[in-house]
């Protein structure tokens, strides 16, 4: 027995509570930011002052989560995988492929990329700096930052609910922060699509470097076609 599961139901029931808060805060965040400003400049990427600015959004966002978990690793599954390394990260590859022909299936039909619209139209050499310090935040802070918050201690406060329950649970909970409407049931897929893969071997990390290269690749797509 770990000691998320020994932990009293009071202390879990705070710890779910400020969990839940601040999710939905998070998403009202978000969707209030694209009711007021629509669609983010696609040229955001390029400039020093948006790698700032989500820097400091998941700094933030992450200092919130391990004061939640009481910098608790066992809350936040961060741990190797309870199977080997090998078979971990070969789950997460045949996962990651799969997930891309889903998104890119359903994205025909929604459009989620496009009302997401943060990719560049062009590549533009005179702004390779910011680009690779969005890179960093975008493909490495962020899979992080949103796997301890979502995967990690969101999917252990509502593993009470149930295995699927759960998953589903945080698919949508995580979709809801990223503010978007036509993108949501990508992001829902998504989101459950890494909590079913932190489920079978129990750790984030697998699910990190899954997220990191589906958001490392895209980001290179986008400005190499």
């Amino acid at each position: 027995m770990t000691l998320s599961q020994r932990e009293p139901w009071t202390g879990r029931q705070i710890r779910t509570g400020l969990w839940i808060g601040l999710v939905l805060l998070l998403g009202l965040i978000q969707y209030a930011g694209r009711a007021s400003s629509g669609t983010p400049d696609r040229n955001a990427l390029y400039l020093y002052s948006t790698a700032v600015g989500g820097a400091i959004a998941y700094a933030i966002i992450a200092l919130a989560v391990l004061a939640i978990a009481g910098f608790n690793r066992g809350l936040l599954c961060a741990r190797r995988p309870a199977t080997s390394w090998l078979r971990a990260l070969g789950l997460a590859a045949l996962l990651l492929i799969g997930i891309y022909i889903a998104v890119s299936v359903l994205d025909q039909f929604l459009h989620g990329g496009k009302e997401q619209g943060l990719t560049p139209t062009a590549w533009e050499p005179s702004h390779a700096g910011a680009y690779a310090a969005n890179f960093l935040v975008v493909a490495v802070m962020a899979p992080i930052v949103e796997e301890l918050t979502y995967r990690g201690l969101g999917l252990t406060l509502l593993a009470r609910l149930g295995h699927w329950p759960s998953i589903i649970a945080i698919g949508c909970i995580f979709a809801f922060d990223h503010g978007l409407v036509q993108a949501f049931p990508e992001l829902a897929l998504f989101g459950a699509a890494l909590a079913w893969l932190r489920l079978r071997v129990q750790s984030v990390y697998p699910g990190m470097l899954l997220h990191g290269t589906f958001n490392g690749i895209a980001l290179i797509v986008a400005v190499a076609t």
